[in-house]
């Protein structure tokens, strides 16, 4: 007599993952020390600030990481420097400086006490050491950020404290050290826009994973708290105020009603959505709390707290594309008050 394994009696659920990217614009405005730097690199020249103790800080502070105290003494340093410590990078990912593999090093420049973190274009391990001699390789064009260095490139057989060829058009900037440098440059960068992505694989779990599976039969499920009975959507697998495990699956909505909502007047890149338009927070049926949805069928400035809404699916769509209103009476504000 032969047992059947429980794996085939029980055969484990499949495990869902999805590749999933978070990426927006970040705009930042520059003061006048990151302002000079950035311009400075435009200009193919390396600016640094010097301490009131002394010390030649690259890329430079606006305030003296010692003290505190604001520091604008921008001063002009060399274009080569000495590798401090170093990673191999093998395989590079999408924005990374190289799309060969490269090393990434702190590089302490001529005249400079303080290293900067960069790319270093060099054909193997094997070819990358602490203490070689590297200098700039400058973008062919430049609009004033970091990427204004397309990365370092080495010198052939030149360690710390041997002397270094130069670049050409920086010997004298190699030679001299760090000096005073007004940072006065012509158009001036004022701001910088500077991409943020970040590509990842999502695995949402077991409890997820049924609200997903649910969601493909056009049902909303959350789980329920045996403790203090609230009901969780989309479900978490367990309850954070009373921290035990949910299982108990509960169907809830369809329908639902407007807690609190904004009103989005800035379009999003890859979103065909025409601004302004609705999100608001919608606690649905027999749910403990509100999730997010976007209002449509009805003009933005007639959404309101209470109203009574319900999902709007598109053809293969895993989940409700928006609500609408339901036409029903607007919900009292009793009944939802403990859930905005």
């Amino acid at each position: 007599m032969s047992a059947t394994p429980a794996s085939e009696v029980n055969p484990a659920p499949e495990v869902l993952r999805a590749p999933l990217v978070v990426e927006f614009p970040f705009t930042r405005s520059l003061g006048p020390v990151q302002s000079a730097f950035l311009t400075g690199l435009r200009e193919r020249t390396v600016l640094g600030v010097r301490t009131t103790g002394g010390r030649v800080l690259v890329p430079p502070v606006e305030y003296d990481p010692e003290t505190a105290e604001e520091i604008r003494d921008l001063v002009e340093v060399g274009a080569a420097g000495t590798v401090t410590t170093w990673a191999w990078n093998p395989e590079p990912r999408r924005g990374q400086p190289l799309a060969t593999p490269f090393a990434w090093v702190l590089v302490r420049l001529d005249g400079t006490d303080t290293p900067l973190l960069h790319a270093l274009d060099a054909p193997g391990p094997d070819a990358v050491r602490t203490g070689m001699r590297v200098r700039v390789r400058w973008a062919a064009e430049r609009a004033g950020a970091i990427t204004d260095i397309a990365c370092f490139e080495p010198y052939e057989d030149h360690d710390e404290g041997d002397p270094a060829p130069a670049a050409p058009g920086t010997e004298e900037r190699i030679a001299t050290g760090p000096r005073s440098h007004s940072g006065e440059f012509e158009d001036p960068v004022a701001g910088i826009v500077a991409p943020a992505r970040l590509d990842y694989t999502y695995t949402p779990g077991r409890a997820q994973a049924r609200f997903i599976d649910a969601l493909a039969e056009r049902r909303t499920t959350g789980e329920r708290c045996p403790s203090c009975r609230k009901v969780y959507v989309p479900p978490r697998g367990a309850c954070p105020t009373c921290g035990i495990a949910t299982s108990e699956q509960v169907e809830v909505g369809p329908r639902g009603t407007v807690t609190t909502f904004c009103i989005v007047n800035i379009k999003a890149k890859n979103l065909d959505i025409e601004v302004p338009y609705v999100y608001a927070h919608i606690a649905l049926d027999g749910a403990g709390l509100a999730l997010h949805g976007r209002i449509g069928g009805i003009p933005y400035d007639q959404v309101r707290m209470g109203l009574r809404v319900e999902p709007v699916w598109t053809e293969g769509g895993r989940h409700p594309d928006h609500y609408r209103p339901s036409g029903e009476p607007d919900a009292d504000y009793d009944t939802y008050k403990e859930l905005l």
